[in-house]
């Protein structure tokens, strides 16, 4: 999935966030003026009793490059993809409907149909490519967007999932409606190259997720490992600043078991040593960056418990003290 045009290629594929909702319009208008949005895609049936009590519903999408993610919150409401609209729009991705709130019926399949119940949080698999019939009630869910080609990486025969739910009962599945909420609230701020890698990473969370659940191949769960260790890593370097981070925290927020966690870090050193050794990094920025700032501030800063402490660890891991260091870069 790499991007070949460079950064000032007005070819490269961009960032774009849109966000749509109903509340702008007149009751009559608001489920009409859903099924124009979603509409080029889906099939939305109104009736005028639904049309004359009024509509709520918004999409907050986020769109870089073939990924795309939406937050979507509705009133109760019938969807449809049917064979005929599949056979003349050629969208053939898929989706993935990651349950927030409320409850969704899906219908797939022609015969036998096969009909899938999110009631607790769970995520719903969809080829684009499949008919499909879908009931809501008030809801709120993410709709995560990927190319056909993204998820046959690493799910055998993908088609075979459409209509699949994995539920939240695997640490694997755990992770990812945490990720997408991350990323649908952080997305307009943050760099678009590091949000289009974040998304690919989610990408591959859920498909692993599917794929685990299929039993498939070391492939999978390569990408799944891969995937899960890039969400950890995160997760240390967002929080190398909190007195509180530890083995124990990060065990805790990945819902890992210890011996596979700490069996990614073994080529660390160690789950601590990494941690350690990132907070050693960090201080020799901050060292260089700010020549005013005392050793001990920088020290306490990254958690470590007295400037003893961080200057034998350092020296251990720079072969100089901090003002040493700070002396030579400055």
């Amino acid at each position: 999935m790499k991007i070949e045009h460079p950064a000032n290629d007005p070819r490269r594929p961009q960032y774009a966030h849109d966000y749509f909702t109903t509340a702008s319009e007149s009751p009559q208008q608001q489920l009409l003026a859903w099924r124009n949005r979603i509409g080029h895609i889906l099939d939305v049936p109104v009736s005028n009793g639904q049309r004359d009590k009024g509509f709520r519903g918004s999409i907050d999408t986020h769109r870089f490059a073939d990924l795309t993610l939406m937050d979507c919150r509705t009133d109760a409401v019938s969807q449809a993809r049917s064979a005929a609209r599949i056979s003349t729009d050629g969208v053939r991705q898929f989706v993935f409907h990651v349950l927030v709130d409320g409850q969704i019926e899906t219908t797939t399949g022609m015969h036998p149909k096969r009909a899938a119940t999110q009631i607790k949080p769970g995520i719903l698999a969809l080829d684009m490519g499949q008919p499909m019939r879908m009931a809501r009630t008030d809801c709120r869910l993410l709709a995560f967007f990927l190319p056909r080609e993204l998820l046959a990486s690493v799910v055998p025969e993908p088609e075979s999932i459409h209509g699949n739910v994995v539920e939240y009962d695997s640490p694997l599945a755990r992770l990812i409606p945490g990720y997408l909420a991350a990323l649908s609230q952080t997305g307009p701020s943050t760099n678009p190259a590091d949000f289009y890698d974040a998304l690919k990473t989610c990408a591959l969370l859920i498909a692993a997720a599917f794929g685990k659940d299929a039993r498939l191949s070391g492939g999978a769960r390569a990408a799944a490992r891969a995937a899960v260790f890039g969400t950890i890593r995160r997760y240390i370097e967002a929080n190398l600043h909190e007195p509180d981070l530890s083995p124990d925290s990060v065990l805790v927020a990945s819902q890992l078991s210890r011996p596979t966690l700490y069996r990614m870090f073994e080529s660390e050193g160690g789950l601590a040593a990494y941690i350690r050794n990132r907070r050693l990094s960090v201080a020799a920025d901050e060292l260089r960056r700010y020549p005013h700032k005392a050793v001990v501030e920088i020290a306490y800063g990254l958690g470590f418990n007295s400037a003893s402490d961080f200057t034998r660890a350092f020296r251990r891991a720079f072969d100089m003290s901090p003002l040493d260091f700070r002396m030579f870069t400055l």
